[in-house]
């Protein structure tokens, strides 16, 4: 392989380092994600919602950018050899069942997840030291749930899901523009918006859920939760 120039910042010396430090340590430089409560087996002894549940409100309290993003991978690509497809959305759910999202079911994680109905969504809290990953099956939500959820979006957040014909290509943002303006012109007289038939929720339901927090020297804690017929089982995976 040819030697690659590398210009601008040096990625490969960009380190943080993380967690508290061990008995022993010598080491007293900056610490990222210093917690109350190291993660450990008994931290998902309830499950895994309440503890992802207690994450997401400490990365509010943390001031967060969008604490309840998640970058969210599908595959494309039917036959021996599918590709991952990754996208950040908005998690607009949680229970013991999963976590939700909404989208347009005929954008490419759309018909991605109606061809391979598998999905993974990660959760990344940087400035806590932590991530979360849920990894399972994609199912649609019941038309009632996308349609309450439907109704707690602003008007311009409803029209814009009518205008664009998602992951579709499209000449210029003007063109975009103009849909918007037809669609509005569209439901104009309308107070309230309809769900459009090709929009709704998904309920991402795991089969396993892995929290992760930074520690020092990257010996970081990795608890996972695995879901069944049988039940729950929990194990800690070395990192």
């Amino acid at each position: 392989m040819a030697d690659v120039e590398e210009t601008g910042a040096d990625l490969g010396a960009m380190r943080a380092e993380y967690g508290a430090a061990h008995p022993g340590s010598r080491n007293s430089g900056p610490l990222l994600g210093v917690h109350d409560t190291e993660l450990d087996e008994l931290s998902v002894a309830a499950g895994w919602e309440p503890l992802l549940r207690l994450w997401i409100e400490q990365a509010i309290e943390a001031g967060a950018a969008e604490p309840n993003a998640m970058v969210l991978a599908t595959l494309a690509g039917a036959g021996p050899d599918p590709r991952p497809v990754t996208r950040t959305v908005l998690c607009k759910g949680l229970s013991p069942e999963g976590v939700v999202f909404y989208t347009n079911y005929e954008s490419a994680k759309g018909v991605q997840l109606a061809a391979a109905p598998y999905a993974s969504a990660t959760f990344l809290w940087p400035q806590l030291a932590r991530q979360a990953h849920v990894r399972g099956r994609a199912e649609r939500v019941p038309a009632e749930v996308t349609e309450r959820y439907w109704r707690s979006r602003p008007r311009e957040s409803q029209l814009g899901a009518w205008a664009s014909h998602q992951s579709q290509p499209i000449g210029s943002r003007m063109e975009l523009d103009e849909q918007l303006a037809r669609t509005a012109q569209r439901f104009a007289a309308v107070a309230e918006v309809p769900v459009p038939p090709h929009w709704g929720g998904y309920l991402l339901r795991p089969g396993e859920v892995e929290f992760w927090q930074g520690q020092r020297g990257r010996l970081h804690n990795r608890i996972v939760v695995r879901i069944d017929e049988t039940g729950m089982s929990v194990c800690r995976l070395q990192p």
